[in-house]
This record gives structure tokens, C-alpha cells and sequence, in this order.
């Protein structure tokens, strides 16, 4: 007498996923039923609960394209893209290069990007907490002379920026009640600053400058160095403004003068 072998995990997780495939060899259900239709019941329950969870993550993308496009888009998107966390709230990496290729999509070339600032506010509102530099850390910092443009500022843990060839950032606020969408020029490129300082995810509009400054500061550049790269990209770039706008909210944890060279 033959015995079936139980399916491996690949073998019904490929099953869950794809409603074309054949139910795997070997499956059983504890009841005695048919596990074709367990199978199906399973299949719909994981789809749903998977296009739920990306409906969450991007409810600006979801409301650009409508519910049915959405979600005959997201089925696409599940079953290439399986997911690799327990927590369904990392669901969605990946999300907008999807986007870029989904050929249905192109008449919304916007969407990534969108998509990309909706995840961005995900990644910072689960990011680490930092507090604010002192007041007096940071007055000492400023004062130091000569030596000023040696000053590296710590970023906030939460900070994303997010370029983009189009008005993402109107488009998104006017989708919160700020703005109307019908006035936005998508054409228009804005930058996204993304940041959670305390509680609230903050969604920022910044110039190339300042955006530029920023992923300097990210990658350990000191403040002279910043501001030249940034003044090189953008020549309106506003030095006082740019630190004004990310101490106001919080962007920055830390001012501090590297301990300079002894004799």
C-alpha cells in the first residue's frame, strides 16, 4: 500500500498563493472534508487578508485607483511577492517598484512615488525614539568658532525623505482634508520629509537643498560638507532655513564638535 506523503510547507504555501495550482499531493483535512475546498477557503482567507493589509499601508494609492483596481492589482502583487515577516505591517516592501512595472498602472505615473511616501510614513512611525539635543548642547555646538563647519548633526531615527518628479506630497495632503486634489499639478516635483519626532508622523515639504543636506547629514557628513553639497545641487539652498525647519520639528537628536586634534 502507497502512502501519501504530507505536503512540504513550500509546497501548500505555493498552493495558498497561486489559485491555478493543483492542491498538493498528500493533503489531509483533520475533519475528513474535502481539501480542495478547505484549500480554497484558505487561499481566500490569506488573498484577503494580505490585499487588507496593503489597503492599510497605502490608502492614498488604494483611493488613486478606486477598490476593484486596487485590489485586482494587489492579487497580482501577493501572489509574486509572498511575505517574509509574521508582522503584516512590513507587508508591502517592495510595493511601489511593483508599481513602476505594473503596466495597468501607467496612466498613474505618480503612483510609486505616492506608494513610496506611504510607506516611508509606515518605516517612520515604527522607527526607534530619540530625544532633541539640549539647549545648551546645542548653543554650545553653535558657538564654536572657527571650527563650526566640523559640526555633525545626529538625524532622527524616523527620518525618510522621499524625491520625486511629482507633487507627492500635495497629492497625499490633499487625500487628509488639507488642500484640493483638483488644483494639484502632479507634474510639479516635490520632496517628502518624513519624520515622527514624538507621537504624529509629520509629512514635510522640502526643497532639492534641503533633501539633498539631509542624506548628507544621514551618511555622517559634517556640516560644512553638507551645506556644499547641497548649495551645488540646488544654488537657492538656504542654510539657516534648513536648520530652523529640522530643529523646529524635531528632525535632528544631536549637534556635537568632533574633539579636535591634539598637540
Amino acid at each position: 500500500m502507497t502512502t501519501l506523503l504530507p505536503p512540504t510547507q513550500a509546497d501548500l504555501c505555493a498552493a495558498l498563493l497561486d489559485p491555478a495550482a493543483a492542491c498538493p499531493c498528500g493533503l489531509q483535512a483533520w475533519n475528513g472534508s474535502d481539501p480542495e475546498k478547505r484549500l480554497a477557503v484558505y487561499r481566500n482567507n490569506v488573498a484577503g487578508s494580505l490585499t487588507e493589509a496593503l489597503a492599510d499601508t497605502f490608502p492614498v494609492v488604494h483611493a488613486l485607483v478606486g477598490g476593484d483596481f486596487f485590489r485586482a492589482m494587489a492579487g497580482v502583487f501577493v501572489r509574486q511577492n509572498p511575505p517574509r515577516s509574521r508582522l503584516l505591517v512590513h507587508y508591502g516592501q517592495g510595493f511601489a517598484e511593483f508599481l513602476e512595472s505594473f503596466e495597468p498602472a501607467g496612466s498613474v505615473p505618480y503612483l510609486a512615488d505616492v506608494a513610496r511616501l506611504e510607506m516611508a510614513r509606515v518605516e517612520a512611525f515604527h522607527a526607534a525614539d530619540a530625544a532633541p539635543p539640549l539647549p545648551s548642547a546645542a548653543s554650545a555646538a553653535l558657538a564654536s568658532g572657527e571650527r563650526i563647519g566640523e559640526l555633525r548633526l545626529g538625524v532622527h531615527p524616523s527620518v525618510r525623505l522621499v524625491p520625486s518628479r511629482y507633487a507627492i506630497v500635495s497629492i497625499w495632503a490633499a487625500h487628509q482634508g488639507q488642500g484640493d486634489l483638483a488644483t494639484v499639478d502632479p507634474g510639479y516635483g516635490e520632496s517628502a520629509l518624513v519624520l515622527r519626532p514624538q507621537f504624529d508622523v509629520l509629512v514635510l515639504r522640502c526643497d532639492p537643498g534641503t533633501a539633498r543636506f539631509v542624506l548628507c547629514l544621514q551618511r555622517g557628513c559634517a556640516l560644512a560638507e553638507s551645506a556644499a553639497t547641497a548649495a551645488a545641487d540646488a544654488l537657492d539652498f538656504d542654510l539657516p532655513a534648513t536648520l530652523s525647519l529640522l530643529m523646529t520639528h524635531g528632525a535632528l537628536t544631536s549637534i556635537d564638535l568632533p574633539d579636535g586634534p591634539t598637540s
